[in-house]
């Protein structure tokens, strides 16, 4: 059985490339806008004397491109895994803290169930 593909992985963006991917992969895999990163490598090349263009092109050599089932994600699921690139441990809090609510709410829920309501029951006698 193979393995789902790695949502924390750098992979090259086909979709939106202009030469490798590569700036595509770096703006999706940082939550840049794609055209800052571009910008950055032509400033980078021009401050380097050109020494990252051997670099942007075995990083489009070696990395993989995006699987299809990672390149289907929707918008808030690509910020989801982007958040948990940059900070595992605050998106685990975040994560934590929305099951701490939803089990609040859910106790709630159940309480306001499992408890008689007199007022109400009254109420819907009285309509009867």
């Amino acid at each position: 059985m193979a393995q789902p593909p790695s949502r924390t992985r750098f992979y090259l963006d086909k979709r939106n490339k202009k030469v490798m991917g590569v700036c595509a992969g770096i703006a999706n895999y940082t939550g840049l806008d794609v055209n800052l990163v571009r910008i950055g490598l032509i400033v980078s090349i021009f401050i380097g004397a050109g020494a990252l263009i051997p670099i942007y092109f075995v990083a489009g050599w070696i990395a993989s491109d995006e699987p299809r089932e990672i390149a289907s994600d929707s918008k808030d699921e690509r910020r989801f895994w982007q958040g948990v690139r940059a900070s595992p441990t605050q998106s685990a809090r975040e994560i934590r803290s929305t099951m701490r609510d939803i089990d609040r709410r859910l106790a709630d829920i159940e309480y306001f169930v499992t408890t008689e309501n007199r007022s109400l029951a009254q109420e819907i006698e009285q309509l009867r």
